[in-house]
């Protein structure tokens, strides 16, 4: 089962990035992370940004990796803060850490089986992890340079349960936009379109010190 934080935790926020071609099981180039892995590196770096401070990690944050190459089925990924040890921010690290899990067999859809504390993978694709956010009452936003800026002068207060959709360096797929444009508020961060893991730390800077949301 999907962990949850209790009530006076803090802001629960939740990241989900989508590995387009980031094999879902076998094995991973360690020495060719960028090429030879279907740009696994973007989803590192992602990791490092969700989790990481300068002398510790988020305990209220959570990152979601979608693994969605190779020959296999999709499979999800989940660093969780509040309960994850033994990481570290080292992209090498990490990818050694994931590589483990894609050799490990495929749960079933919507099961999340726990490896490591803080480190679970599940069946499942996107729509499974908006099902499972929306039954959370996860205040839901698709990242995306074209939509309108997520801050704002309306005071709104932020949810307590927050989550963030992302692409790896490819957009959406039309199917992904539609499924995500369905459930989720469409908000930017600017009109460039930024690296995914530049894009998480802006969130958490600016969730940081409370400025207002536009939803």
């Amino acid at each position: 089962m999907s962990t949850c934080r209790c009530e006076g935790d803090g802001l629960a926020r939740r990241f989900a990035i989508i590995g387009h071609r980031t094999p879902s099981s076998g094995k991973i180039n360690l020495n060719d992370l960028a090429g030879g892995s279907g740009r696994i590196d973007v989803l590192l770096r992602a990791i490092n940004a969700a989790l990481f401070l300068s002398h510790g990690i988020r305990k209220d944050s959570e990152i979601t990796l979608h693994l969605m190459g190779g020959e296999g089925r999709p499979r999800r990924i989940k660093f969780d803060g509040s309960v994850l040890w033994g990481a570290h921010p080292d992209e090498r690290a990490l990818a050694g850490q994931v590589s483990k899990v894609i050799q490990e067999p495929l749960p079933a859809i919507g099961q999340w089986l726990e490896l490591h504390p803080g480190l679970s993978h599940s069946g499942g694709s996107l729509q499974t992890t908006i099902d499972e956010w929306k039954k959370s009452e996860v205040t839901m936003i698709k990242l995306d340079s074209d939509a309108p800026m997520l801050w704002g002068d309306n005071n709104e207060s932020i949810p307590l349960d927050i989550g963030f959709f992302l692409s790896d360096d490819r957009s959406f797929t039309d199917s992904e936009s539609t499924i995500l444009e369905e459930i989720c508020i469409s908000r930017s961060l600017g009109e460039n379109w930024i690296q995914g893991h530049i894009a998480i730390g802006i969130v958490h800077h600016q969730l940081d010190n409370g400025f207002p949301l536009n939803l």
